[in-house]
């Protein structure tokens, strides 16, 4: 294709506006599907046919994938003409080559090393312990996010030395500043110090500010609803010599506040660069017409929405759907034959169907109805749910509690979390493994009972040995009314693993809510126990745990996917973002879930919420389904669910409700968990009561639940323990015998 004129073929009047318009600021409000690459890149190859050197064009954006494309679609149009210096690079890229180039002017050596995130995390961790801070309080995760909120803002260590008046900010910018030597020995740069040091450069030093002004005299940078401060001061001060700056984004997209994107950069561009001409491409080329109004419908909601023209370019389509179940697990197998439907009746391929979810937690019950259903399918960018880290070390725990000669999980998880046992230590229990023919277990109990190891390091490891000792115990004398996601949840709070990710704030909150579905995956399996024998025949508690973990590692193994098929995508709605597919069931929209519990009390993350409900929605080209149990597992218990005040606020007329169980109350597996009474027993919180195995205790709570009221009981020996009422006997204690 060559010639400007062929260059605005098949474009809408929009699109032709924004390709064709005068140098100048420009903001390009570009819709989903609305063909805003086809506008970025069509851009720049007019501007080169009219002239302009492709060495003065610059065009930034967010992911290697997106700036390839478009380096490809520039050479395309132009029919291999030459496009030597035209730089089409991410944000971060970019910020790399310049700084090389500049070297001392920006106060980096021209050969730094650029460190990943587990460079990072490596280099942090040592941090902490140069600062003389705890990495269980302290984790490196937790404090890479919030010095990384700082640097976004372009603020250093020494402002948070200067801030630091509580005991928090002070602590951190100890680890900040132990952070920052390592960085420096090591002559590296973190991701965050990339776009800091070029923002910095351009913002203080003139001369390098005019240098970059009158190099790239065009500069367009896309996804701009995504730009955090540094982004802004980088684009922003390219742009003071000549104002000649092209933005394209879309405010009702903007979903990344987490990571430090800043709404108001695009909110706020035609107040910064007075006159800028607005383009609205507001025609959606992926979605039918019911989708686009349904979605519209929805973020019209949000305060930060700008009113504009949503039209489809294709025919109206079905309804969306939205299907109510009546819990999680029938919710999955629901929409998973609805897919079944939809690749068999319309021939629409596995690979063009995707779910989308809130939190990375929710693909456990939805992998396992797709196994079940032998549907191919696979997790994207992300991990299977029994493959995460933090799950995969919580089941090492128990299976060392089963098997104490697993020395494979006993590696995995005798400092996990950090438990104050160092190299030496460990060292130590490896060699005397290995010389007397020891697990790795009985050769620390036998290094223990010398007496010679150091004070600090006999205290960590008694601690481990005790611990453990009591799961073993609890273990083996778990009778038939022993509650299997009790005990796990036992494990997982006793061995610190909650207390770790909890003290890692919302950068932890993930790993957190994966553990809480362990929980509530081992409720599960004991509910199909429940339900398969009689009450008699119930096995104890070792036996249901090792039945527990092999049926774990039986599916762990992915099915072969299908070639020509391809596989269903299971992924985040996050991870969503800029990809679309035929299908698309977004699950889960329930209050708590999407929106996320978070938002409750601020209404800037509930926007933010709307909109990532938006992105989800706007994924579907032909079918859209929107999903909701009325009851969900969390933590282990079952709970009634309400419905998402998303739901409310999109336009009936563009949707057909499912009901997949008749309504509320009509089934007995609908009672709803809640705190009980006190019983005709006499059994209620508050009340001691005497056990026959596990003497006296006190009732702390009382559960209602799918398979039969629980009371978790505090003993006095034994410590807490969830037994089921129906089958256990328990004497209420009378105040004579209380005191």
């Amino acid at each position: 294709m060559h010639g400007c004129a062929q260059l605005l073929e098949g474009l809408t009047a929009a699109q032709i506006e924004a390709v064709n318009a005068a140098p100048g600021p420009m903001l390009v409000l570009a819709g989903p599907g609305s063909g805003k690459t086809t506008v970025v890149t069509r851009r720049i190859a007019s501007l080169l046919e009219q002239g302009v050197p492709p060495w003065s064009v610059l065009a930034l954006t967010f992911t290697n994938k997106a700036a390839g494309a478009m380096r490809e679609r520039v050479r395309a149009l132009l029919g291999g003409r030459a496009t030597n210096g035209l730089t089409i690079a991410t944000f971060h890229a970019f910020a790399a080559a310049q700084l090389r180039q500049l070297g001392e002017r920006a106060h980096v050596h021209e050969d730094f090393s650029i460190w990943d995130t587990a460079d990072q995390r490596s280099a942090m961790k040592q941090a902490i312990v140069d600062a003389g801070l705890s990495t269980g309080n302290w984790t490196p995760a937790s404090v890479l996010s919030a010095i990384s909120d700082w640097k976004h803002r372009l603020r250093t260590v020494g402002d948070m030395e200067a801030a630091g008046t509580d005991f928090y900010t002070r602590n951190l910018s100890r680890a900040w500043r132990a952070y920052e030597r390592i960085l420096a020995n090591g002559r590296a740069l973190d991701f965050d110090d990339l776009l800091l040091k070029l923002a910095v450069a351009l913002r203080d030093d003139e001369s390098v500010r005019e240098q970059f002004t009158s190099r790239w005299t065009n500069l367009l940078v896309d996804e701009y609803q995504d730009t955090n401060h540094a982004q802004f001061v980088i684009a922003s001060s390219i742009a003071s010599g000549h104002g000649n700056i092209c933005v394209v984004g879309d405010p009702d997209q903007s979903i990344y506040a987490w990571r430090g994107a800043d709404i108001g950069n695009i909110l706020e561009f035609e107040k910064r660069y007075t006159g800028a001409r607005v383009v609205n491409l507001g025609t959606n080329f992926r979605s039918t017409g019911r989708i686009v109004s349904a979605s519209a419908s929805l973020i019209q909601h949000n305060a930060t929405h700008r009113e504009r023209e949503h039209v489809a370019a294709g025919d109206e389509g079905e309804p969306v759907v939205l299907m109510t179940s009546v819990d999680e697990h029938e919710e999955a197998r629901e929409l998973v034959e609805r897919l079944r439907e939809h690749h068999e009746q319309d021939d629409v391929p596995w690979c063009e169907m995707a779910v989308l979810y809130r939190m990375n937690a929710m693909s456990r019950v939805l992998e396992e109805a797709f196994r079940d259903a032998d549907i191919p399918h696979v997790v994207a960018r992300g991990t299977a749910f029994y493959d995460r880290k933090e799950v995969r070390d919580a089941l090492a725990m128990i299976r060392l509690i089963l098997n104490t000669r697993d020395d494979v999980a006993f590696r995995r998880i005798v400092n996990v979390p950090p438990r104050g046992l160092g190299a030496t230590t460990l060292d130590k229990v490896e060699r005397m493994a290995a010389r007397e023919q020891l697990s790795m277990l009985q050769a620390m109990q036998r290094l223990a009972a010398t007496g010679t190891l150091a004070a600090r390091a006999s205290k960590a490891v008694q601690a481990f040995l005790s611990m453990l000792d009591g799961w073993c115990i609890a273990l083996a004398q778990g009778l038939a009314e022993t509650d299997l996601a009790a005990f796990v949840a036992t494990v997982i709070a006793e061995s610190g693993l909650e207390a770790h990710f909890k003290a890692g704030g919302d950068e932890e909150q993930e790993r957190l809510e994966n553990l809480e579905e362990l929980i509530s995956a081992a409720a599960d399996r004991e509910a199909d126990v429940m339900q398969a024998m009689d009450a008699h025949d119930i096995p104890p508690l070792r036996q249901r745990v090792a039945a527990w973990l092999e049926s774990i590692a039986l599916v762990s193994d992915a099915d072969a996917i299908d070639p020509e098929q391809g596989a269903v995508t299971l992924m985040t709605l996050h991870a969503a973002k800029g990809l679309e597919f035929d299908v698309v069931v977004i699950a889960a929209l329930e209050q708590g879930v999407l929106p996320h519990a978070r938002s409750a009390q601020d209404p800037t993350q509930l926007e933010e919420e709307r909109r990532l409900c938006y992105v989800g929605m706007t994924r579907a080209r032909h079918h859209l389904m929107l999903t909701r149990a009325r009851l969900r597992t969390l933590r282990g218990i079952r709970e009634r669910t309400a419905g998402s005040a998303f739901l409310e606020e999109i336009s009936a007329e563009h949707v057909r409700h499912i009901e997949s169980e008749p309504p509320w109350g009509s089934s007995a597996q609908d009672t709803p968990v809640f705190q009980a009474s006190p019983s005709d027993s006499g059994v209620a919180p508050g009340v001691r009561v005497r056990h026959l195995r596990f003497g006296d205790g006190l009732v702390r709570r009382v559960l209602q639940r799918p398979q039969g009221t629980t009371a978790t009981i505090d003993f006095d020996d034994w410590g807490p323990r969830t037994l089921y009422l129906s089958r256990t006997s328990l004497e209420v204690l009378s105040k004579d015998d209380l005191f």
